[in-house]
């Protein structure tokens, strides 16, 4: 029931280990201040984490007049938690600890599952990933409080089956999920690879101040995900942003359609104009001979080209879903950096009638596995700091 002192207390105890999350150290002076308790309230709720092994003590503040005060931190070991990245060339593992801290990390590829002895040929990848960044923890497997995985396309919740990405085979089987929670030993989800990067946008990165968003992801694949009201828009099939089948003047439809059982899309639709191979095309059609995005969107020539291509796009995006701000993430975004950015707004300017502001993602590191990572981390702390 509301309000009895069982639920006060784990509401006070959730509060104070946010804080020591967000903050770091903290005395209990500190905690009573944050969270609006007295002393002997704090001094007992620190008491009870402790022995519930939440939290730990780590050492004294020092340097002021009086008695030092004992600094308390949550305890690292209370869980931990495993965000993956899936691409057609393999799959990139991270482990962590509660405080979002990463332990380990490992990218395996289809050859390192073949040391695996079981399963299908995906989870024998996806354990050989995990279990490396495991290994480079002093972890096992049974350390694991929750597994997520960043992939593209997405599960149709209708039927568990992987939609949205005929290049990945070996990833549609409806029976994987489980498959993967069995082989881990530890409860699995499946997200997509661009939904997660929005959720690293939205709470560390760009779109921070905004909750009305969409993050276009132009790599070798192109995606968008959509962010309505603070909220991830999914669609009925989970296929809410797959922009890059979106037909367009100037490509080829991308024939075949979302499914495992059909042909490829050969490269049709928007993708077909502004990812990664696109891009290259651009630049040898110019006279260039690039050895990647990065040196072709040096040139100007190739930026003017793309983010016509990129613009024109967007613009059918805006006139949709309106959102106050576009993130552009993905290596062709990179490469171009801020001067691909004031050309696309320039070309977005006469195409499109609102006026989204456009941004160039600021994520370090990888964007998905940030996703994932922090997606783990708030189902673990859920779970972890619920001391009802």
């Amino acid at each position: 029931m509301a309000g009895t002192p069982r639920v006060l207390r784990a509401m006070n105890d959730r509060a104070a280990l946010e804080l020591l999350v967000a903050q770091g150290p903290l005395t209990r002076t500190q905690i009573g201040e944050l969270t609006g308790l007295s002393k002997p309230t704090a001094s007992q709720l620190l008491g009870r984490l402790e022995a519930a092994g939440l939290v730990r003590t780590t050492g004294n503040v020092t340097g002021r007049p009086g008695p030092s005060a004992q600094l308390y931190e949550v305890n690292p070991a209370a869980a931990y938690v495993a965000a993956l990245s899936v691409d057609p060339g393999g799959v990139t593992a991270v482990v962590a600890d509660i405080t979002g801290r990463v332990v380990g990390e490992r990218r395996a590829t289809a050859g390192d599952g073949d040391r695996q002895d079981t399963g299908s040929a995906t989870a024998r990848v996806v354990t050989a990933a995990v279990d490396g960044a495991l290994e480079k923890a002093g972890l096992a497997r049974e350390d694991l409080h929750g597994v997520v995985i960043g992939t593209p396309g997405a599960l149709d919740p209708r039927t568990g089956e992987l939609r949205y990405a005929p290049h990945l085979p070996g990833w549609h089987s409806r029976s994987l999920l489980g498959e993967l929670g069995d082989a881990l030993g530890a409860p699995v989800v499946i997200e997509n690879d661009v939904n997660l990067a929005a959720l690293a946008e939205q709470h560390d990165g760009s779109a921070q101040d905004h909750d009305d968003f969409v993050l276009v992801w132009v790599d070798e694949g192109v995606g968008a995900a959509i962010v309505l009201g603070g909220t991830l828009l999914r669609g009925a099939t989970g296929g809410a942003g797959e922009i890059g089948y979106m037909p367009l003047p100037g490509a080829p439809l991308a024939r075949g359609g979302p499914d495992a059982t059909a042909a490829p899309d050969a490269g049709g639709g928007f993708q077909s104009l502004v990812g990664q191979p696109a891009v290259l095309g651009i630049a040898r059609g110019l006279g260039l001979a690039p050895a990647d995005v990065t040196e072709a969107l040096a040139d100007p020539g190739v930026v003017d080209e793309v983010a016509r291509r990129l613009a024109t796009g967007l613009a059918a995006v805006v006139a949709v879903v309106d959102p106050e701000l576009v993130v552009l993430s993905g290596t062709v975004a990179q490469a171009g950096g801020e001067r691909l950015r004031v050309r696309v707004e320039e070309e977005l300017t006469g195409l499109a009638l609102p006026r989204p502001q456009l941004r160039i993602s600021d994520i370090e590191g990888d964007p998905i596995l940030t996703g994932a990572l922090r997606t783990a981390l708030v189902q673990a702390r859920d779970a972890v700091f619920d001391t009802a």
